[in-house]
Formats: structure tokens, C-alpha cells, sequence
């Protein structure tokens, strides 16, 4: 082990030990983390954003767009709680760099893809890809973290979300050009994540070698058997709230462009730039979102991104082009502001369960949106994209469920130190 490793090792370390000793931030392995994280959704959210490029090459349905969206997000989701589960009783550095060896074979095959059935392949490689990396992703961020979970849990997801934000730009400036043979350029992208992979796998080892396990273990916090059935119960109003978040992020990313086209004459290139200022506003909310919760509470932030984004998806459908601008700004800005938050939420409801909760919430995010991909394929096929349009609007206000939630004091009651 280099001198170097070896002192990120003991670093680490000390934001491990038990009592009252320092817990330092380990910033540059969590920019590092973040960066591969960036990397990794940019690959993955290039799927939905060329779903128009695929409809005109391939001729596709509706539905079958829909099935292809369901099987980058429900491959990623079925797959991350079992490699959560794995690595929570068996940490492997190995699987960072091997999840991106899996999204460069992917994109690879997405160049060359000949038929509908062999872009489905490659789809369901970088689905796999992605299901690997994020549960230990997840992991490497709350060893580095220190005492400022909130701020390395949005350090982390920043980068996922600034990488979705990047998609449609890509369709707009390579695959709309290019066709699906602009995803060759992704494999360089595959690459530089590899490459960082292995320098925090480095670090991750070193950690391990170190007695970063065993630390860890002397100072996690486990439930109080007695509130076993109501911390279940938060967990199941979370997971809805994940779901309502999802389904309409489902609907802006992968179908709101087929509505600008079809409501509004604009061109399937330009309306990337609309699905562009949604998800950068909703890549920045992520960053400040976890630093607000560590200030003003947990389930204070998820109620806000809820309920506060509620009446401007409702407003819509309804309003001008110039306003459509606005309000997807304004929509990702307070929407996706809780999505780091939910993860940290949940781990604080099952400490000592990163991997498998990270897995859980971070994958049934992806999950639930390609359920609910492929659920607005078939209806709006059914009823019309407008009326589904309209509909999938009112979701948001599902968020009054938060009131069920216990807040952060009342968890931190019902879990102790080990």
C-alpha cells in the first residue's frame, strides 16, 4: 500500500472511531466519488433523453419506449438492495470499478445495436452497471462523511443528478446528430470512471485494512426493538413518497419532451433544453438540499419538496412556452431538493444497514420511475398524452403523507448506540 493510501487509510479511520474523538471530512475522496457518480447517471439517463432518436430510427411505440425506460430503472432498482445487502456484510471495494466495466459494455453495444431486442440488451447492461456502483457509492460517501452526513450525502448524489441534468444536451449536441452511434463516446466516459474507481477502491481497501470495519461497527446505532413496527411503518410512508417523487420525474424526463412536440411545435432538439433546466435545477437542490436538513431537520426538507412543488406542477401543462421555462426550474429547484435527504432518512431509520437501505431508496427511486415509464407509455397511448399529462401533475400533493413521518429527534429516540 503506497504512503499515500495508507494515510487516507488512518484518516478515514479517525472519522470512525467511537467516543468523542475527530471525525474529519473526507472531501476529496467524496469529489472523487461524486465525480464517478456524475459519470455513472450521465450513461444511464442518456436512455430516456434519446427516446426520441430511438422512436424515429427504430420506429417505435410509445409502449415500447415505455418497456425500454422500465428496463434501465427497474434493473438498476431489483439489483441495488441485493448488492446492498451483499456488501453490508461483506464490504468489496472490487465492485466500483467492475459496475462501470458493465456500462462501458453497455453503451458500447448501444452503438452498434442493429434492432429494438439488442438495445434492450445494452440497456439492461448499464442498468446492471449502475446497480453495482451505487450501493458501495453509497458507502464510500458515509465513511467519508465525518460528522456531516448531510453535506457528503448530497456531495455524492450532486453529482448523479448533474449527470441526469446532462442527458438531454447530450441528445441534443451527439445522439440527435449522431444517432445511437454517438454512444461510442460514452465508452471513453466508462473509462475515466474506471480509472477513478480504482483510486477510491484504493482507498476503500486501505480503510478496511486498517480496522475501519471494526471501528465502524463499535459506533453504530441499532433500533429499539420496541419501536421495531413504527420505524417499519416510516419506512413504508417514505417509499411512497419516493414513489410520487419518481413517477413525476418519470414523466418530465422521459415524456414532456413528446408534449412540447406535440402541444407546442417544438423540436424534439430543442425541447432537451426545457428537460435540461429541470434536472440542473434539480442537480443543484440536491447539493444544498442535505446541508438544509442538517439545519433545519429531515423530514422538514421532504415536506417542503412536496408540498412546496405541488401547485406549479399542477400550473403546468396549462401555461406558455416562456412560462414552461420557469416553472421547470422552479419544480426541480424545490422537488428534487429532498432527494439526498430521503437516503440519509432512511439510513437513520436502519443504521447499521447502508448498503441495503442505500440500495433500497437510491434503487426504488429508479425503479418506481421505470414502473411508472412504462405506465404512462401504455395510458397515455389509452387516453392521450395531454390528459396523462395533466393528470401525473397532481402527485406532488401525495407529499401530505409527510405529516406521518416521525421527525428526526423522535428517531434518533427510538435507535441507540451499540
Amino acid at each position: 500500500m503506497s504512503s499515500s493510501t495508507t494515510a487516507a487509510a488512518a484518516g478515514a479511520t479517525s472519522t470512525l472511531q467511537p467516543g468523542g474523538s475527530a471525525k474529519p471530512t473526507m472531501y476529496r475522496i467524496l469529489l472523487s466519488i461524486s465525480i464517478v457518480h456524475l459519470l455513472n447517471d450521465s450513461m444511464q439517463s442518456v436512455i430516456p433523453s434519446i427516446a426520441g432518436v430511438l422512436e424515429e430510427s427504430l420506429k417505435l411505440s410509445m409502449s415500447q419506449i415505455g418497456w425500454l425506460l422500465f428496463a434501465i430503472n427497474f434493473t438498476s432498482s431489483v439489483m441495488q438492495p441485493v448488492v446492498g445487502m451483499y456488501t453490508d456484510r461483506r464490504p468489496s471495494p472490487f465492485m466500483l470499478p467492475m459496475g462501470m466495466a458493465f456500462s462501458l459494455i453497455g453503451m458500447l453495444t448501444l452503438a452498434f445495436a442493429p434492432s429494438y431486442m439488442t438495445v434492450m440488451i445494452a440497456v439492461i447492461f448499464v442498468g446492471l452497471g449502475s446497480a453495482a456502483f451505487h450501493p458501495e457509492g453509497s458507502r464510500v460517501s458515509s465513511m467519508a462523511a465525518g460528522s456531516r452526513r448531510g453535506l457528503a450525502q448530497s456531495i455524492f448524489q450532486v453529482g448523479g443528478n448533474v449527470g441526469q441534468s446532462l442527458a438531454p444536451l447530450f441528445a441534443k449536441f451527439i445522439f440527435i446528430p449522431l444517432g445511437q452511434f454517438g454512444a461510442v463516446y460514452f465508452t471513453a466516459v466508462a473509462a475515466a470512471a474506471i480509472a477513478v474507481q480504482m483510486y477510491v477502491a484504493s482507498w476503500y481497501r486501505g480503510v478496511l485494512a486498517s480496522g475501519g470495519r471494526t471501528a465502524r461497527k463499535a459506533v453504530t446505532r441499532t433500533i429499539d426493538p420496541a419501536r421495531k413496527k413504527q420505524l417499519q411503518f416510516a419506512i413504508i410512508v417514505l417509499i411512497l413518497l419516493v414513489f410520487c417523487r419518481s413517477w413525476y420525474n418519470a414523466m418530465i424526463t422521459g415524456y414532456y419532451q413528446f408534449f412540447l412536440r406535440d402541444h407546442y411545435g417544438v423540436t424534439l432538439s430543442d425541447a432537451q433544453t426545457y428537460i435540461f433546466l429541470f434536472s440542473i435545477a434539480g442537480a443543484v437542490s440536491t447539493f444544498f438540499g442535505g446541508p438544509l436538513a442538517d439545519r433545519f431537520g429531515r423530514k422538514n426538507v421532504i415536506w417542503f419538496s412536496m408540498i412546496g412543488s405541488a401547485p406549479l406542477a399542477i400550473l403546468l401543462p396549462y401555461v406558455s412556452l416562456t412560462w414552461a421555462y420557469v416553472l421547470l426550474i422552479v419544480i426541480g429547484l424545490i422537488l428534487l431538493s429532498s432527494f439526498s435527504v430521503t437516503v440519509v432518512y432512511a439510513q437513520e431509520l436502519f443504521p447499521g444497514k447502508v448498503g441495503t437501505v442505500s440500495g433500497l431508496i437510491v434503487g426504488l427511486a429508479f425503479g418506481l420511475g421505470g414502473i411508472g415509464a412504462l405506465a404512462f407509455g401504455y395510458l397515455i397511448e389509452l387516453y392521450g398524452l395531454k390528459s396523462v399529462m395533466i393528470a401525473s401533475s397532481f402527485l406532488p400533493i401525495l407529499g401530505i403523507l409527510t405529516f406521518l413521518l416521525p421527525s428526526d429527534r423522535t428517531i434518533r429516540e427510538w435507535t441507540k448506540d451499540v
